[in-house]
């Protein structure tokens, strides 16, 4: 009976101990990280994949070259690369010191981006129709010219 006293005990000191180095550790407070989570600025690596895919929507299949013709690529990255430098540009300008997450300056970066893009690319579509066009009133001034003779 001695025996089984003992173990008792034992047992009994076993779960004590457990339940105060249990205490111990939910009495540690949680550690929240304190940093925040900002989106703005946007990092390089970020910045140089929305060129990226910049280059891939003007150069490549995509909604915006169906409507207005597919651009080489060469001339893609370029404009995309300045396109993208005046959308972060204008964004950060508007900006204004902030204290939020970074969230509507990334609308107004995102809102950029897509206006300069449509408006590079119906330039580009307005400069081909019209070097098209003139090209189309030159040959026909040289085929009535050509019949009056």
């Amino acid at each position: 009976m001695d025996e089984e006293r003992e173990n008792d005990l034992a047992a009994e000191e076993t779960m004590a101990d457990t339940e105060e180095q249990t205490q111990h550790e939910t009495k540690k407070p949680e550690r929240i990280s304190t940093a925040p989570f900002l989106i703005w600025p946007p990092t390089k690596r970020t910045r140089d994949a929305v060129v990226n895919r910049l280059v891939e929507t003007l150069s490549g299949p995509s909604v915006i070259s169906k409507r207005y013709g597919v651009i080489p690529y060469d001339e893609a990255a370029a404009a995309a690369r300045r396109l993208e430098d005046e959308a972060f540009t204008a964004a950060a300008a508007a900006e204004g010191g902030g204290d939020g997450d970074g969230l509507d300056i990334l609308q107004v970066y995102s809102k950029e981006i897509s206006k300069r893009v449509l408006d590079a690319v119906k330039a580009r579509s307005a400069a081909g129709s019209a070097q098209n066009g003139n090209n189309a009133s030159a040959s026909e001034e040289m085929s009535s010219v050509e019949m009056e003779s």
